[in-house]
């Protein structure tokens, strides 16, 4: 039975719901269509001209990947300049892409959980939590045999997510009641006359960053002219995403051997330090990728060093002011070890929903950067 991007899609989905994105990010299907077939699925950090070669050879459908192929806007879709090379090679060979950029950064066993646990960090919790996780319930009341669609709808656009399961949903039937006047087209009954309609009451939470473009996705698919619903706020604690991780290491040790930690667990040979720790270090922040926003963060969180992939001069240098040493391993070295979870989680998740889909790692990955001397 041949599988589509769609399936794959709503697997990804589960693993990096896209509510939690940031919103100026491009995450989601970026090249391709959802109706397309998939056998061969492979996972990258990058798409690059070299992994579309490899995707090509190797008769790949789909390519997951977490920075997005298309970020700035396009004017052009030519064969012979740049990213749009890239994207001339894509459609011409019937390849789709997925990504999962800032989603994949927060979402539980993301880059940001996948980098603390390399380097062994217990008690983690997450460094800068979004300030968007107030939760709702919203309550719809649909006519029989709409529930499915109007459920479905509200899901993809972020409601019903509760930890690694979405389409959260309550339904109870009912009987609504409802007289349509003058002016009115009523999707069932007429003017003037009371009806009584077989409906169900649907509820389920969102959190409030999503609340609008959720409502808007349920009055698109109601078959209704005029929506009942309600919006309650909840006094319920939610679960905590957002940038970033803090944590302790297992056992103190000293500034120096950190650093040589750090290497080992990542595969690296240097790192870029400001600052130093004069005790042993035990409280550690983290942030995969470039994140120099988090400095104050991580300071007033106790941290005694903070290692991240990148970092600018003045950054470190406010931090080491501030008397918290910084690490800057690498862009590509603290958020690669992500690629091999997500093959995993990928293929455990196709596996358990019977779908003949292999799922692997590009082998032409490679960090951009190289260290050089004389």
């Amino acid at each position: 039975m041949a599988h589509t991007v769609q399936q794959v899609v709503k697997v990804m989905e589960e693993i990096a719901p896209p509510y939690l994105a940031e919103e100026w990010d491009n995450v989601g299907l970026l090249v391709g269509r959802m109706q397309d077939s998939v056998q061969r699925v492979m996972v990258c950090l990058d798409v690059t001209e070299a992994i579309v070669h490899e995707a090509i050879q190797k008769g790949v459908d789909m390519i997951v990947s977490h920075h997005p192929v298309i970020f700035e806007k396009l004017k052009s879709l030519r064969g012979d300049t740049g990213r749009e090379r890239l994207l001339y090679l894509l459609v011409g060979n019937n390849i789709a892409v997925y990504c999962a950029h800032t989603n994949l950064d927060k979402a539980a066993g993301g880059v940001d959980d996948v980098l603390a646990a390399r380097l062994g960090l217990q008690d983690v919790r997450v460094l800068s939590a979004d300030q968007r996780d107030k939760l709702y319930k919203v309550v719809v009341f649909i006519p029989k045999g709409h529930e499915d669609a109007v459920m479905d709808a509200m899901a993809r656009a972020g409601a019903g997510w509760i930890g690694n399961y979405s389409h959260c949903t309550f339904q109870i039937d009912g009987t609504g009641t409802f007289m349509p006047l003058e002016g009115t087209n009523p999707y069932i009954g007429q003017q003037g006359r009371l009806e009584k309609v077989h409906e169900v009451r649907l509820e389920t939470v969102v959190l409030s960053n999503q609340l609008d473009r959720v409502i808007q996705a349920m009055l698109q698919v109601h078959p209704y002219e005029e929506v009942a619903y309600d919006v309650y706020p909840l006094a319920n604690r939610v679960k905590k995403h957002g940038f970033g991780r803090i944590g302790r290491l297992a056992h103190r040790m000293t500034f120096e051997e950190f650093i040589g930690k750090v290497c080992d667990d990542l595969g690296v040979s240097s790192l870029q330090v400001a600052g130093w720790v004069d005790d042993e270090v035990e409280v550690v922040a983290t942030c995969a990728g470039s994140g120099g926003s988090l400095i104050n963060k991580a300071y007033c969180s106790g941290a005694q060093v903070f290692l991240t992939g990148e970092l600018k001069y003045h950054d470190a240098q406010a931090a080491a002011e501030l008397g918290m040493a910084t690490i800057a391993a690498g862009h590509y070295a603290t958020e690669v070890f992500v690629v091999k979870e997500l093959v995993s989680r990928l293929q455990k998740s196709f596996d358990a929903l019977q779908y003949d889909i292999e799922v692997f790692a590009a082998e032409t990955m490679a960090d951009i950067y190289k260290t050089v001397g004389k």
